[in-house]
């Protein structure tokens, strides 16, 4: 009975490995597609400006394990296909980098102890450093050395492409990943008197994200203050889920030519739009670690002070009040 049943568990095992993996590559796929709505051209190379499909890998593989990596590969199959219909040999070299790329960010994010709550600083840093602009460099470089192996980009336009193509998936990391770990641990509804607030703050990004990114008053510096208010107030939930709102709102923009993008040549608008993006998800998401971390450090200090205070009143009962002091000596 005991073989039965460890075989029936293994199946089981199996079973929802398979349906995580099929649903990562599904996600991977959408992702994909979302991306390449708003894709820009630069040095005759399709680039987009978000590539969401390295965020959602990378949240998969931190919050499901590095067995879902067969997803993920199949999710870069489906979209290298979308792309190259039918799917070519020279795109051999993308396949492989995208799907090594979010496994090595993976590695290198577990071996410097990344936690998925980002409740840390330290967080903060190594995601952005190691999971997305180091962890990214595989993606980039081994997507453009296949274009440029099999000529379809001259060497002159290697940098151009490899600088776009990394800027996009590292910033598909720093913008998606962050508020993929927040809902995959999120706890609803909010307390009924952070409600006002959130919706405040909603509103407020709903308004003036669009308008300065259509502005040709170049107010892009207009929604900071957005992002302090979101991760001073709610943390990573509402810095990640602000800065994400704001980047793909920007990127929209900057696909249509509009506000402070028009009239610009597209690798200039890319340079212009990865720049802003970036600075966004850095602010908003070491903002928010860092509030967190101050935060956690606060409430563990106040209740190492509330269990001090228990220990030296169990220890002396009635010390300082009303306790009857010993008799003076004459």
């Amino acid at each position: 009975m005991a073989g039965v049943a460890n075989n029936q568990s293994k199946g089981r095992r199996a079973v929802v490995l398979v349906l995580q993996n099929l649903a990562v590559a599904a996600c991977y796929y959408a992702g994909g597609r979302l991306g390449l709505l708003k894709a820009l051209v630069v040095e005759g190379s399709v680039v987009s400006p978000i590539w969401p499909p390295t965020g959602i890998a990378l949240a998969a593989l931190l919050t499901l394990g590095p067995a879902v990596w067969p997803g993920v590969a199949l999710g870069a199959l489906l979209v290298v296909e979308y792309i190259s219909t039918p799917l070519k040999p020279s795109a051999i070299g993308i396949l492989a980098g995208n799907t090594l790329a979010p496994l090595c960010a993976y590695v290198l994010l577990r071996a410097v102890g990344f936690r998925n709550e980002l409740d840390r600083l330290r967080d903060g840093f190594v995601l952005v450093f190691l999971g997305a602009l180091v962890g990214m460099l595989v993606s980039a470089t081994g997507g453009v050395g296949q274009l440029l192996f099999s000529r379809r980009i001259h060497a002159a336009d290697f940098w151009p492409v490899w600088s776009a193509w990394w800027t996009g998936d590292a910033l598909g990391v720093l913008v998606v990943t962050p508020v993929l770990l927040v809902l995959w641990r999120a706890r609803w509804p909010l307390p009924f008197d952070r409600w006002p607030e959130a919706l405040a703050l909603a509103v407020s990004a709903g308004f003036v994200a669009p308008f300065v990114a259509t502005s040709d008053l170049s107010l892009l510096f207009l929604v900071y203050p957005l992002l302090i208010w979101a991760a001073v107030r709610f943390q990573l939930p509402g810095a990640a889920l602000c800065a994400l709102f704001v980047s793909v709102v920007t990127a929209i923009a900057a696909a249509d030519g509009v506000g402070p993008f028009e009239d610009h040549s597209q690798f200039e608008v890319m340079i212009n739009l990865q720049a802003f993006n970036g600075s966004v998800a850095l602010t908003a998401l070491l903002l928010a670690a860092l509030v967190t971390e101050q935060r956690t450090i606060r409430l563990r200090v106040e209740q190492a002070v509330t269990e001090l205070a228990e220990v030296v009143e169990q220890l002396a009962p009635g010390w300082g009040g009303g306790r009857r002091r010993p008799p003076r000596e004459e």
